[in-house]
């Protein structure tokens, strides 16, 4: 079948300061819509278009040289789309609004730190309320908060019962993921960490393309049996719910391992990851661990031990993380947008796609 939906345009940010969070949550998104009809596709510079090359190379894109206002101005002069997706902490209010050019716009945030110009806000953080975007937004704008709407892929959804069912037994399989840019190279150094308490329990660590420590992490594995390296995997559900423990980064892959109530400890790498994981932890559904810390050895230590050996504690977080996200937020996010975008009307449809094949 031939789509016949509205022209949506993401523009997802990327690159090792960032990590590849933006892009990767945003491919979940445009197939959410694609699989409602839309016709998605991506504003993509260098950093973004390597992801798409690995993920999702069915999406078309926009070249652009970067992602700053100048450039995106630049890449979209006579690109046509009826709607557009942000998911850029650079970009604001008035970038928003230049950029939309009138065009519904949905804004995937989680910051609240700046004034935004769509018609729609995401923000997935377990801590948000309509009044962090009371002073930021127009009145109108409509709030999906919470992670009922983080858009999480659905094949973890698809996993979560059988998942479910089998925790609660000894920890036999740990994992590590701390993003596909492996921001600060942390790691190899939870990595050497975790090895001194494994035992015979093997380690299963997701890395992607070009983390920095990869070649490091692999001569590590070469001689030591109970480490897999997983480099850009497609698997990272299958991965999560097989694991009996997680350590992951305090980002948007959070909520894949608490749709499938993996008890994990989260690793704050990065300061605008703080409220969402402190509110994690109040509600019992992960331990955190700082990783600008002064004694971040230490701390690894401590919370390794207690997942390692305490089954009451793994039981406790696996029940309240899998409250928290049920992995259907795309689907959510994907049906509001589409709904709104046909209150508001399309533009008259151009002759010609949006995307010019390669």
């Amino acid at each position: 079948m031939i789509p016949s939906g509205p022209r949506i345009l993401f523009i997802a940010d990327a690159g090792p300061e960032v990590g590849g969070g933006h892009v990767m949550r945003s491919i979940t998104l445009a197939r959410a819509l694609a699989a409602r009809g839309a016709i998605c596709a991506m504003a993509a510079a260098p950093a973004a278009a390597a992801i798409l090359d690995q993920f999702a190379p069915e999406i078309p894109r926009e070249e652009a040289t970067s992602l700053s206002h100048d450039d995106l101005a630049d890449a979209l002069t006579g690109v046509d789309f009826e709607a557009i997706v942000f998911d850029h902490y650079g970009l604001d209010r008035d970038d928003h609004h230049a950029l939309s050019r009138g065009r519904p716009a949905l804004i995937l945030d989680d910051l609240a730190n700046r004034p935004l110009g769509g018609d729609m806000v995401v923000d997935s953080g377990p801590a948000r309320s309509p009044m962090d975007y009371a002073l930021l937004v127009e009145d109108d704008v409509r709030l999906l908060l919470g992670p009922a709407y983080a858009p999480v892929r659905p094949e973890f959804a698809d996993l979560r019962d059988p998942a479910l069912a089998r925790r609660g037994g000894p920890v036999r399989r740990v994992l590590l993921a701390l993003g596909l840019t492996d921001p600060g190279g942390l790691t190899s150094r939870i990595v050497d960490r975790l090895r001194l308490r494994l035992g015979d329990r093997t380690l299963d660590v997701v890395l992607g393309g070009a983390a920095p420590g990869q070649k490091a992490l692999l001569r590590v594995a070469a001689h030591d049996p109970r480490l897999t390296i997983h480099i850009d995997t497609p698997h990272m559900g299958q991965l999560i719910a097989e694991a009996d423990i997680g350590v992951g980064a305090a980002g948007s892959t959070t909520w894949e391992r608490c749709v499938l109530g993996l008890p994990q400890a989260i690793l704050i790498v990065a300061e605008n990851q703080r409220p969402a994981a402190q509110a994690l932890a109040e509600r019992g559904a992960a331990l955190v661990i700082d990783a600008g810390a002064d004694n971040l050895d230490q701390a690894i230590d401590r919370v390794v031990v207690r997942l390692l050996t305490d089954p009451v504690l793994r039981e406790r977080l696996t029940a309240a993380s899998a409250v928290v996200c049920d992995g259907r937020g795309a689907a959510r996010t994907a049906e509001a947008f589409l709904s709104l975008i046909a209150e508001r009307g399309a533009p008259p449809q151009p002759k010609d796609p949006m995307i010019s094949a390669d």
